[in-house]
């Protein structure tokens, strides 16, 4: 066969090969579009999540050991038996600062519990009993609302729960309430451990209600309820989760938050997250309200004090923060 005769042959071949080529690029771009199409996010209802906070607050103070905290962990089991797949009360007892044993309350709601892909998110449910911190010195052993600090994260989360019920995300989920998470030392006593905080996120991470449990990762919500929050990468956050930030940092860029969730490192807050890298050893972020601008060591103005009750509560930020929450969960 002359040079002649191949040429053709040849550019038949190229050409072939060509279509074949932008037709798999044609196929493999439809697909992808096909993907995004099929994920559809549900509407984070902010109203919902809103009214999750003020029946919570509804209660009273819901301070470990009394009636206000009996009646919400009563209402609190029957909200998530309503939406989720099971419900396990973890029961606890915890020596707080003071060397009383207390007890506790940990409450797991779970999302297709067969799944072993599985997303954790987290927020505690009790109210500190010092409003150590209030501008009014005779209040500082005064139980308070914990509207911001506790019941927004947990509003939430409840409301979250209700998007899971309706639409099955294609991830297991398990959203864990700790319980005594806020009896540290009054600050007058210049008594401080890391130990006295998260003593229920303490006891979870070292005893999980799922014997060997594990999840892709966790997300801890702790004031999300104040107008305008500022959510910087908390320090400690970066260090055990780094991916999990710039995955929940790019989803609420993405929703057009970029004002609220700040491409900033925070300082390092010893909560609840902290225990579960530690001990559980589940990479999870904190979410939590960090103003630099604020009088109170840099968290929202009315943090441990009387202050904190349903007036400064947002339902923009409850709205925000529940919306980028199911965009990283049914993206999963």
């Amino acid at each position: 066969m002359n040079l002649k005769s191949i040429l053709p042959l040849v550019l038949v071949v190229v050409w072939v090969c060509t279509s074949c080529d932008q037709s798999h690029k044609a196929a493999r771009s439809q697909k992808t579009e096909t993907a995004k199409k099929t994920v559809k996010v549900p509407a984070f209802n902010a109203d919902s999540a809103y009214f999750f906070v003020d029946k919570q607050v509804a209660f009273g103070p819901r301070v470990p050991g009394s009636a206000p905290h009996d009646l919400c962990a009563t209402w609190l089991i029957e909200k998530f038996r309503q939406y989720s797949d099971t419900v396990i009360v973890q029961k606890f007892k915890a020596r707080t600062y003071d060397n009383v044993a207390r007890n506790g309350k940990n409450i797991i709601a779970s999302f297709q519990p067969e799944n072993k892909h599985r997303v954790l998110l987290m927020s505690h449910w009790d109210s500190r009993p010092f409003a150590d911190h209030d501008p009014d010195p005779s209040k500082h052993r005064t139980p308070f609302d914990a509207a911001n600090d506790g019941a927004s994260g947990v509003g939430v989360l409840i409301e979250a729960a209700r998007h899971f019920s309706i639409q099955q995300p294609d991830v297991g989920v398990d959203i864990l309430l700790f319980d005594l998470e806020d009896w540290g030392p009054p600050t007058d006593l210049e008594l401080y451990k890391d130990e006295y905080w998260g003593l229920g996120s303490q006891y979870w991470s070292k005893n999980p209600h799922v014997l060997g449990y594990e999840a892709s990762f966790g997300i801890l919500l702790d004031m999300v309820g104040a107008a305008n929050p500022k959510f910087k990468k908390e320090y400690f956050s970066l260090q055990y989760a780094q991916f999990v930030v710039d995955m929940v940092w790019e989803r609420a860029y993405g929703l057009g938050y970029g004002d609220c969730f700040l491409d900033e490192e925070g300082t390092a807050i010893n909560d609840d997250h902290v225990y579960v890298n530690k001990y559980a050893r589940i990479p999870s972020i904190d979410i939590i309200h960090l103003d630099p601008a604020s009088s109170n060591r840099s968290f929202f103005e009315y943090w441990h004090t009387t202050g904190d009750n349903m007036e400064h509560i947002d339902k923009r930020s409850l709205g925000m923060t529940g919306e980028v929450i199911l965009d990283v969960v049914y993206y999963q």
